[in-house]
């Protein structure tokens, strides 16, 4: 069933301006009945204004009495002579020029810390090219002596649910057995010159 438009801010109006049941709005709104509890409660979806399916044309008051009449009853979209929006098909995930260059490092950190995800998962994850990940794997990348593993998370390339998705579904695949961690290599120590903050002589 289709969903109406900003469907949390409808929920929000219709639980504050009708006598429908949790049940009746979350499945128009596409929620769990929970979440409209907690909308009722004043739990969930603090700030949001609630906004009037009637006046957007998505519901009609008839409807609404209706469904308030009976409990057991579902509420139903109005029919819209609007078109609506064509959804865009999904492409190669786009990363601010900026970020870019921080992508070998986003995937070395993968490479390091979860090692049971697939290529294609880094992919998608990163929005890299797998000859990429392969010469990040076998340190052949031509930057790799400044290659430094950071987490795409912290470094805004990827969500943390989606990352987190990622290595479930891996490990999963992996008959529940998650993959060793590389140990990290040690790195010589950084030294400053001597004398550089003019200390002690």
């Amino acid at each position: 069933m289709d969903k109406p438009l900003m469907p949390k801010a409808t929920a929000v109006w219709l639980v504050e301006n009708t006598a429908l049941t949790f049940d009746q709005i979350a499945e128009f709104c596409g929620a769990h009945p929970l979440e409209v509890k907690g909308i009722a409660d004043g739990d969930v979806s603090m700030g949001i204004v609630g906004r009037d399916p009637i006046i957007n044309g998505q519901l009609t008051r008839e409807e609404i009495d209706r469904c308030s009449a009976d409990p057991t009853a579902r509420l139903k979209l109005a029919k819209s002579d609007i078109p609506a929006p064509k959804k865009r098909s999904k492409g190669p995930r786009y990363t601010p020029i900026a970020k870019r260059q921080e992508k070998p490092d986003a995937i070395a950190w993968l490479l390091r810390n979860h090692p049971e995800l697939k290529d294609s998962q880094v992919i998608k994850l990163i929005g890299t090219t797998k000859t990429t990940i392969a010469a990040i794997r076998d340190r052949t990348h031509w930057n790799s002596s400044k290659i430094r593993p950071r987490d795409p998370v912290l470094l805004g390339l990827c969500q943390q649910s989606d990352l987190a998705a990622s290595v479930e579904k891996a490990v999963k695949d992996n008959g529940g057995v998650k993959a060793p961690v590389q140990e990290e290599e040690k790195h010589a120590a950084f030294t400053l010159p001597e004398g550089l903050f003019g200390g002690d002589n």
